[in-house]
């Protein structure tokens, strides 16, 4: 062989096999032995300079330092160490409680760089128990049929007096409350797909019921409360004796709860005759949900202990507690008007309210941990009551609009034939499929005990920002049918609900700029947390050991992840193994490319931004964005096992992942371009993309097979929109929609001959109307033939049709509006009562308003 060959071997066994050991994550000591036989290997045997074979050995022998651990740690972690504690960013007690919420799922596994998907594919399918799946099939379905939007929105400003009883009879408000105080006991599967499919028919109903059965007093209690309070509250909460609501949200204190201003001082005060120890209470509360008629309100608040009187601290911290609303000086009735969406939220406020000690959720001993109750409870509630009504919204949303936009016709063709109007319904069905994904595998990991953190960030902030874009374009292909309120609008109101979702548990602009991966950073990271908690060990030899073995762990983690983003970057992930040998292979491989090259660029932004990473917002959200397509991607793929591999499926698969990938690649681009060290960013890019931006967007021709897909119908439409509320019945637009569809399909042949006849000088109307008399007359068609068009003519006008109202319709007079606005005053128990109540009195702020235009 010829020296260049023989050199070319010898290069291919040091750099490919350097490159194998760090792709393959080998540990230290065997990378070291194998190194060691390497250069041996060149050394007796390689044809080299003598000061080249020295230079390889020196480098082995800095290889083989770190091997010698109590030399590593006194000569190299120790200063280490020092440096880093002064690197340290300051971390307020929020955030830290915030970081040790929940725990670490599939969200790690992608941050490693290396994601196991056996992990991700070994939960179950999530499913309906039978108990569970009669209930969605009965009283759901009876519930949604008990709703009409415009009756709920604006002629009754809340939801009717018979759905209230149902809701309380049915024990709506107790999906997540133990069958032992006499709830439901539901998996949050089930919780899910209940809000789902309330959401297709109603926003207020889901509201209603979504918000009990998320962060409230019933979760509180039942993971914090004392025995006394569970046999006190839960029998009540379950049977709708009590209504609740939770108060955390201040006018001066939204996302930053740090800063509440509300706040309850121990003192001793007379309760039921009796000297107690207690608090007072002063708050002043706004934006709660189910406030105007709650019976208890749970309540966050700063407690004070001056005179020491439950412990040694003068400031407790954040406190949540439960409070009677009959509670003297306890204010709550007048209500918010959200959009013009009906349900009940409002103000509420306190002024020296008293109230013994153990109101505190948990006793005493909880004073202080509000902040740490709320955040561990809404890892699991944020993951599913808006991002459910999103989903349920979004099946609607697909399932009406394909079928106007085939029932529509212009220019002598159905408009979900123009390719613009098919790229809308293309967006909507595939925002829809992530949506429906996304929901359903993260509540069934909840079901498998996960508390996921950091999903449920994903969840809150891109299910709601996908139930807009779904919004806008449904409205964009309605056009002026969704405009024009009224009795015959089925979009309006979702669309004006949208951006309530968007400001609730955590602003979105927030929750994607701060906590996404500001949280995911530490918490998901193999590495990051250890080495923080090493630093902050009050031990020194034991710190010392556990940051020594996270540092040169960390240090592995990034070598791997340069050669694993690398060879993946270079080969498009083609030979990265993968769990399954299907259609959908190149996706996973898709993932696990991105998951390396993500955690390179987390890992090389912590290193030189340090602290300051968290000052810049804009970074962390980009990175943010691409652990969150990753989660997204990876939920459509689970998904899509779960629902049985189906073919049919697949074109909206493809558009899902495409979609996500292409965004991850286009937000680590993003984040490159903005990187402040540009020398950094240079040798980023080098290895995250060393063959320039390879991954392309959907083509058209996947959004022409979703097109198809949505709009004919079949199994696929079906699946897709499966916990939609579409009933046919009078009254269920979707339902009308669906028969419409099915009806357009079948005449097809028939409106095809009338078209040619037209051609042809037969007929002489463009009209649909009058070409069925015309063609009846002419005998181009037949008389049975006539009048089944004329029926499905008609039905296809009424569902086009839109409201129009006289001037004095549009005021709401006095004497109607004392029998429609709920009322401000508190019900009083039991709370069935509620529903009489709410259909028959009238609120201070609708006093004022009840003569001004709608």
């Amino acid at each position: 062989m010829s020296g260049f060959t023989v050199g070319l071997l010898w290069f291919m066994l040091f750099f490919g096999g350097g490159l194998f050991l760090a792709y393959q994550r080998i540990d230290l000591r065997t990378s070291t032995i194998a190194a060691g036989i390497a250069v041996a290997a060149y050394v007796l045997f390689g044809d080299g300079y003598f000061l080249w074979k020295l230079i390889m050995m020196a480098a082995f022998g800095c290889m083989v330092v770190p091997n010698i651990i109590e030399f590593r740690r006194e000569k190299l972690t120790k200063p280490l160490l020092t440096m880093y504690r002064k690197m340290l960013p300051s971390m307020s007690d929020t955030e830290r409680e915030a970081l040790e919420a929940g725990n670490v799922g599939w969200d790690g596994e992608l941050f490693s760089g290396m994601p196991q998907w056996d992990r991700l594919l070994s939960y179950p399918a999530p499913k309906l128990s039978d108990e569970e799946q009669a209930f969605l099939d009965g009283p759901c379905e009876e519930l949604c049929r008990m709703l009409d939007d415009w009756e709920v929105c604006h002629e009754l400003m809340d939801l009717p007096k018979e759905a209230w009883e149902f809701i309380i009879e049915k024990r709506f408000f107790a999906m997540i409350i133990p069958k032992q105080y006499g709830g439901l006991e539901f998996s949050a599967y089930a919780n899910a797909v209940v809000i789902s499919k309330l959401a297709s028919r109603s926003t207020t109903a889901s509201s209603t019921i979504g918000v009990p059965n998320s962060l409230g007093p019933a979760e509180l209690l039942l993971h914090y409360g004392t025995q006394e309070q569970k046999q006190r509250y839960l029998p009540g909460l379950a049977d709708g004796s009590e209504i609740p609501c939770f108060a955390l949200t201040s006018p001066q204190a939204g996302s930053d709860a740090a800063a509440l201003i509300d706040s309850g001082v121990v003192c001793k005060g007379q309760w039921n005759g009796k000297t107690v120890t207690g608090i007072r209470l002063n708050w002043d509360k706004r934006y709660i949900t189910l406030a105007p008629v709650a019976t208890v309100l749970g309540l966050a608040f700063k407690l004070y202990d001056p005179e020491h009187l439950i412990g040694d601290q003068d400031e407790c911290g954040i406190t949540a507690a439960l409070v009677p609303t009959d509670t003297p000086g306890v204010e709550v009735g007048r209500r918010h008007y959200p959009l013009t969406i009906a349900f009940q939220n409002g103000p509420t406020s306190g002024k020296d309210v008293f109230v013994p000690i153990d109101s505190i959720i948990g006793g005493p001993k909880m004073a202080g941990k509000g902040w740490k109750m709320l955040v561990e409870l809404l890892s699991v509630g944020r993951a599913i009551t808006l991002p459910s009504t999103s989903s349920g919204g979004g099946q609607a949303a697909s399932y009406a609009t394909a079928a106007y936009a085939t029932i529509r016709k212009q220019f002598n063709t159905s408009i979900a034939n123009f390719e613009g109007v098919g790229e809308a319904l293309t967006r909507i069905a595939g925002h829809t499929y992530i949506m429906n994904a996304a929901v359903a595998v993260t509540a069934g990991a909840i079901d498998q005990g996960e508390k996921p953190a950091v999903p449920s960030a994903i969840l809150k902030y891109h299910c709601t920002e996908m139930g807009r874009k779904v919004a806008n374009d449904a409205m964009d292909v309605h056009g002026g049918k969704g405009v024009m309120l009224g009795p015959k609008n089925y979009l309006g109101r979702t669309f004006m609900a949208t951006p309530i979702a968007i400001t609730v548990e955590g602003a979105n602009i927030l929750t994607r700029s701060l906590i996404i991966y500001g949280q995911g950073a530490i918490r998901c990271h193999p590495f990051v947390l250890r080495e923080l908690n090493a630093a902050g060990d009050e031990d020194q030899d034991r710190g010392l050991i556990e940051f020594d073995d996270a540092l040169f762990g960390h240090i592995g983690y990034a070598i791997s992840n340069m050669a694993r983003s690398f060879f993946l970057a270079l080969t498009h992930a083609k030979f990265s193994r993968v769990p399954l040998n299907t259609p959908t292979r190149r996706y996973y491989q898709n993932i696990n490319r991105y998951s390396a090259n993500f955690a390179l660029a987390s890992d090389f932004a912590m290193l030189t931004l340090g602290g300051a990473l968290k000052k810049r917002e804009l970074l962390s959200a980009r990175l943010g964005d691409v652990l969150s397509s990753m989660y997204l991607a990876s939920t459509v793929l689970k998904h899509f096992e779960d629902q049985g591999r189906r073919a049919t499926d697949l074109p909206l698969v493809e558009w899902s992942v495409r979609t996500l990938m292409y965004q991850a690649q286009e937000s680590l681009h993003s984040f490159l371009r903005n990187f402040p060290n540009r020398w950094v960013a240079g040798i980023l890019r080098f290895f995250i993309f060393p063959r320039g931006r390879t991954y392309s967007a959907p083509s058209d021709e996947i959004s022409a097979k979703v097109v198809e897909l949505i709009t004919t119908p079949g199994e696929a439409r079906d699946r897709l929109c499966q916990l939609a509320y579409t009933t046919l019945e009078p009254g269920n637009p979707l339902g009308l929609l669906q028969e419409a569809l099915e009806l357009t399909i079948e005449f097809d042949p028939i409106e095809r001959r009338l078209r040619q006849a037209r051609k042809e000088g037969l007929l002489s109307s463009d009209y649909l109307g009058k070409q069925i008399e015309e063609a009846e007359k002419a005998q181009v068609i037949s008389k049975a033939e006539a009048r089944n068009m004329r029926a499905y003519h008609e039905k296809v006008l009424a569902l086009l049709a839109v409201d129009d109202f006289d001037s004095s319709e549009l005021t709401r007079s006095s004497s109607t509006s004392n029998e429609q606005v709920t009322p401000a005053k508190k019900p009083s128990r039991p709370a069935k009562k509620v529903a009489q109540k709410v259909s028959k009195k009238k609120s201070p702020a609708a006093k004022k308003t009840s003569k001004k235009k709608v």
